[in-house]
């Protein structure tokens, strides 16, 4: 069985998009060395650094998104919009689970949502 525990955020400016989810988080960096700095987020971890593959914004910023869960997305989602964080999509509805979507300084995009519920169970 995997269990998914970190994701690595690559930047041409690492340290932009430490500034920017330092703020998102609201918390500081639980790890910083050698270019790269970690939070501990809920049971996953967040990582940013420097890559030399990486120039500029992201070409593809939908292929990967991650996401922050929240019991308060409407909430977070006008706080992170005051950062600065570029709106993709508004809070919305999705049979039960609001969803909304940010895009950061280097043009990744993030998710807020709420809590999953398995409903596999439900009769």
């Amino acid at each position: 069985m995997l269990n998914l525990n970190s994701f690595l955020l690559s930047s041409s400016h690492p340290q932009v998009l430490v500034d920017f989810y330092q703020k998102v988080i609201g918390e500081p960096a639980d790890m910083s060395d050698g270019g790269y700095t970690g939070w501990l987020v809920g049971s996953g971890f967040l990582t940013i650094g420097p890559h030399s593959e990486i120039q500029g914004m992201a070409k593809d910023p939908a292929r990967i998104i991650f996401n922050f869960e929240t019991e308060t997305v409407k909430e977070e989602f006008d706080r992170i919009k005051k950062l600065g964080a570029t709106v993709i999509k508004e809070p919305y509805d999705m049979g039960g689970m609001w969803i909304a979507t940010l895009a950061d300084p280097d043009g990744n995009y993030f998710q807020l949502l709420t809590p999953w519920e398995d409903k596999s169970d439900v009769n």
